[in-house]
């Protein structure tokens, strides 16, 4: 009994079936056929390489503290741990499998490997073994054991042509493509995976005939035809055919000097050309099978940019960076857990259960977002902190220290741990008990003549326009030179403005902003910049800083009412753009240093003095 869909009019799911002869068998590889693909052909080896050189690329973020994240990336750099994984993950996948020995001097190495009893320095080598120098012992049957299914032990080739058994604790194993179960191995690779060429080599040899075929077409795109009276009744001549051959070589020799063919009159010439359109369209479909076979976009594979009308591609790279995350949580991680615990051990000198890694993501967020994500943060912040005392949903040093923790593992704010550590937190800089209970002291002595002389000592509200001068001005303006900008604002009108509010406020209300003893702000080199076009064709740098956010705020908890609702600091150095294309202009890096706050009425006329040169 057949459960089919059946035509008898078309012999669809009959034995006369075209589709009935095609069947599927079981693909052999063998090793040289691995290595001829592998160095002959540029597709097999990017296939191999480019999920491997992925996987690796970011590598893991350590979480401990300072100090311990020190020695476990200074031990790694000494035994080369992420070069050596990396060579053994692209072997793994080339031949189907390799492995990491974990040296640590143990005499006999057919023990499990015991990490609880490694020392400081304990780990001593990382050797790199494919499955052609390691072999394979018998299948563990034992389902209670960690290794069943897997091999029991291995065989490794030393010096001297002597066989050494190794514990599979002591190895950190990396197989290729997995193979059905370990029933069909028999024949193919006992114990490890299969090559992942095994399942893509049929794919990338069609594209390649392709490409061949195509290549040779090229070469007969153009084809010159002669024809010559009764040739065929005289080519039996040997005499005739030597006269030809003089003849038309001539003939030929003096069209490719000259470009002038001569001929007698009876004589006919044309040249025919091969229609070579389409074959773009059917090479790259060849190669979108390969891409589809090999599980890597046609943007990472090839190296070409997406297609299409408004195709970005970014959909295809995250997948394909969620595959390369699964590979790292699913595949390595397990596998070099042991080798983790000795790192961790042999750098350390111990096992601090707090420490742990995490693979670092492959998405690169461009300067514009970072930006956004520091200004969305800094926003949360500030709606979490509230407008006024008692209004925190989150209590204010908590929250600063959370925003440090992030900043710092971010890098939004390069030199914040270096000025933490110098200046203290915010937890550190909060008045003790003792100053607090002085100055409400204090207050309850001076407050009934405070309150008297209020009103007198109030200033006369006035619109508020708050800015700091750009004292390293020169330093932008031959940054700005050097992108190609041909003019810009003279160095005295360069500043960022940290209030403009037509609104009238009182002035006295504002406080003092002291950044640093002189009044002054630095922001350090580095963090998010943008280069940015704004209304009025002004032509900004944009960068982050909390002290000027912070102050904006605070400015607008005493009434002042800014023109724009979001802020962003910035500095406006031309408004002439001349042939500079904004979106490639490379943001300034340097520091920039500001003097001390200025507190001035708004102008409604301030860019009329605008004058660059």
């Amino acid at each position: 009994m057949r459960d089919s869909l059946t035509s008898l009019v078309s012999r669809m799911g009959t034995d006369r079936d075209k589709a009935a002869t095609t069947f599927y068998t079981n693909p052999v590889l063998t090793d040289d056929q691995i290595v001829a693909a592998y160095r002959g052909s540029w597709l097999p080896r990017k296939i191999v390489d480019i999920p491997a050189l992925d996987a690796c690329r970011k590598w893991r973020n350590w979480q401990a503290d300072d100090a311990q994240i020190e020695a476990i990336e200074a031990e790694e750099k000494r035994l080369n741990v992420k070069g050596k994984v990396l060579e053994a993950y692209k072997k793994a996948r080339l031949f189907g499998g390799a492995a990491l020995l974990i040296g640590n001097g143990d005499v006999d190495p057919s023990l499990p490997l015991e990490p609880e009893r490694m020392g400081k320095q304990g780990l001593r080598y990382l050797t790199v073994l494919t499955r052609r120098h390691l072999a394979a012992g018998e299948i563990e049957r034992d389902v209670a054991s960690e290794w069943y299914g897997k091999p029991g032990y291995y065989t490794v080739n030393v010096a001297g042509g002597q066989q050494v058994r190794v514990h599979p604790s002591r190895l950190v194993i990396l197989n290729g493509a997995m193979l059905p179960d370990e029933e069909f191995e028999v024949g193919f690779a006992n114990g490890w995976g299969e090559s992942v060429l095994t399942s893509t080599l049929d794919a990338i040899k069609n594209a390649d005939a392709t490409a061949g075929n195509i290549a040779s077409m090229i070469f007969e795109a153009k084809i010159d035809i002669i024809k010559v009276p009764n040739f065929s009744a005289n080519i039996g001549n040997q005499a005739y055919e030597d006269a030809v051959l003089r003849r038309y070589s001539l003939a030929n020799r003096v069209k490719g000097i000259n470009g002038t063919l001569i001929l007698d009159a009876e004589e006919e010439y044309e040249s025919k050309s091969a229609q070579l359109g389409g074959l773009t369209d059917i090479l790259m479909g060849f190669m979108q099978i390969v891409s589809g076979a090999a599980d890597i976009p046609v943007t990472r594979l090839l190296g070409q940019s997406p297609a299409g009308m408004n195709a970005t591609g970014e959909s295809d790279m995250k997948n394909y960076h969620d595959r390369i995350q699964s590979m790292q949580e699913l595949e390595m991680s397990p596998a070099m857990r042991r080798l983790d615990e000795c790192i961790i051990r042999s750098a350390t000198g111990g096992r601090d259960p707090s420490i742990y890694d995490a693979w670092a993501p492959l998405e690169q967020m461009s300067e514009k977002d970072k930006a956004d994500i520091f200004k969305t943060k800094s926003d949360a912040a500030r709606t979490l902190v509230g407008s006024a005392s008692g209004q925190e949903i989150i209590p204010r040093v908590a929250l600063s220290d959370a925003l440090v923790n992030a900043f710092v593992e971010d890098g939004s704010l390069p030199g914040l741990e270096a000025a933490i550590e110098e200046y203290g937190s915010l937890a550190e800089n909060e008045p003790s008990e003792e100053e607090i209970a002085a100055a409400a002291q204090q207050a309850l002595q001076t407050g009934n003549s405070g309150n008297q002389d209020q009103k007198t000592n109030d200033a006369a509200p006035r619109s508020l326009y708050v800015s700091r001068s750009v004292t390293n001005a020169a330093d932008i303006i031959a940054w700005a030179k050097g992108q190609g900008f041909a003019t810009t604002l003279p160095a005295d009108d360069l500043h960022v403005t940290i209030m403009y509010s037509p609104a009238a406020i009182d002035w006295m209300q504002a406080g003092q902003d002291t950044w640093n003893v002189d009044g002054t702000l630095t922001i350090p080199p580095g963090g998010p910049r943008v280069v940015s076009l704004f209304g009025g064709g002004a032509i900004v740098i944009e960068f982050a800083s909390a002290a000027l956010s912070w102050r904006h705020e605070e400015l607008k908890r005493i009434g002042a009412e800014p023109t724009y609702p979001q802020y962003s600091p910035h500095i406006t150095f031309a408004y002439q753009p001349g042939d500079v294309d904004i979106d490639k202009v490379e943001p300034y890096r340097g520091a920039i240093e500001f003097g001390p706050e200025i507190f001035a009425e708004v102008k409604q006329d301030w860019a009329a003095g605008m004058i660059e040169r």
